[in-house]
């Protein structure tokens, strides 16, 4: 199924880059697409949309048959998961069964810890609202504001519409209802909007349309089950500042299709099983660098009262700033042009090398060298555990891995 077609009519717009904006100062990222048909860049939209017309699309194929409802839990049977028990709109109890259960329900999932060991982490929250009829700086672009305490993004959603998400560390955000979020809005994160933005900013907050959604992160860690397999959200989390888990879930969906295409019976849930362990393998480096490279900017893009954590701060800005592969090679990672989980951790060090290089030179005091190398231990204070929680081995030599050369059960 060719899904594309779901951008379709529901006001889609392109996404050429990134720009970012800090102290006054921007800088554009572009997507290096010179290779690409002129029609490939990113989609930027409303979800719920989207995810509606993929259904819509689904509902077409002759083989799929579409039932709504929400799963309740799933159907046990010697260890096995034979399909799902769910509730009708009408309140109707039933049960579903199928030799392999997809299991999708998004970052919310009850039914994950059957199938993994979930270690979620809540580091921020993002308050949205919906910023109408204006303009961003950068059009087709997605805005990061390297702000205090955190960064702020901007994106259009429709051709009238821009969604800003301001991050707000902890799992506390100020009270909507009492108008703590309200005054927040207005006098700690409006003064660090673009000016371009300032008044449909405010006049949002005024509106108030106010959400919030605690910003999750969960490294995969499945426990393979016969019969039954995690995909999306429900699997996998990391810290939405680059905005790539449609790209780790369209990834995944892509890997997954590959393997079960060969195989034309279902039914042998255990050597199924092990036959799809190799997804776990053959997933990780497109995932483990979009992941690692969230979670190491949001870290980064975070200020912070630590002289290091500046310097490496404003090394980031300046270093993605100097244009050609020191940008082009950070935005191919993180828009998955560019799955190579070596040349992420190339590029990081890069950055933290080049912030030491600016703090000794061109006299290195003791002070300067002492700051230096507290900044290159904090860099890697910074992505060591996170590519450590994704697997070194899985993340960089998954060839080395049995499970990479399983075949598919042979019917």
């Amino acid at each position: 199924m060719v899904i594309a077609d779901c951008l379709d009519a529901i006001d889609a717009q392109r996404v050429f880059g990134y720009a970012l904006f800090k102290d006054g100062k921007n800088t554009r990222l572009s997507y290096p697409l010179e290779k690409f048909h002129s029609d490939v860049s990113g989609r930027s939209f409303h979800n719920g949309r989207f995810i509606q017309r993929m259904r819509e699309k689904a509902a077409t194929l002759p083989n799929v048959r579409l039932e709504q409802g929400t799963v309740t839990s799933l159907v046990e049977e010697n260890g096995a998961v034979k399909g799902v028990q769910y509730k009708t709109k009408n309140g109707q109890e039933m049960m579903a069964y199928a030799p392999l259960t997809i299991v999708c329900d998004g970052c919310f999932s009850n039914l994950r810890r059957s199938l993994c060991t979930p270690k979620v982490d809540i580091p921020s929250c993002f308050v949205g609202l919906i910023l109408e009829n204006c303009d961003l700086p950068s059009a087709n672009h997605g805005h990061v504001v390297l702000a205090d305490p955190s960064p702020i993004l901007l994106y259009q959603i429709s051709s009238t519409e821009v969604r800003c998400l301001v991050d707000v560390p902890g799992q506390k955000v100020p009270s909507i209802a009492n108008g703590e979020m309200a005054n927040y809005l207005k006098t700690t994160v409006a003064p660090q909007i673009p000016p371009q933005l300032y008044d449909a900013f405010i006049a949002a907050i005024d509106k108030g349309n106010i959400r919030t959604m605690p910003n999750r992160s969960m490294p995969a860690n499945p426990q393979p089950t016969p019969g039954a397999l995690l995909l999306g959200d429900a699997f996998n989390m990391r810290h939405p500042l680059t905005g790539g888990g449609m790209t780790v879930a369209l990834s995944d969906i892509v890997v997954l299709r590959d393997l079960l295409r060969p195989i034309r019976d279902l039914n042998d849930a255990s050597i199924l099983c092990k036959y799809l362990e190799s997804f776990y393998t053959i997933r990780k480096p497109v995932a483990s660098t979009i992941n690692t490279l969230a979670g190491a900017l949001y870290k980064v893009f975070c200020a912070s009262p630590d002289q290091a954590r500046k310097e490496m701060r404003q090394a980031c800005f300046d270093y993605l700033s100097l244009g050609g592969i020191f940008s082009n090679g950070p935005v191919a990672l993180l828009s998955g042009l560019n799955p190579r989980p070596l040349s992420l951790v190339c590029h990081f060090f890069a950055v933290a090398v080049y912030g030491v290089g600016r703090l000794l030179l061109p006299f290195p005091s003791p002070r300067r060298v002492w700051l230096g190398a507290r900044l290159l231990s904090g860099a890697s204070g910074i992505i060591f555990p996170i590519i450590r929680a994704e697997g070194v081995r899985q993340m960089f030599f998954p060839a080395t891995i049995p499970a990479y050369y399983w075949a598919p059960p042979v019917n």
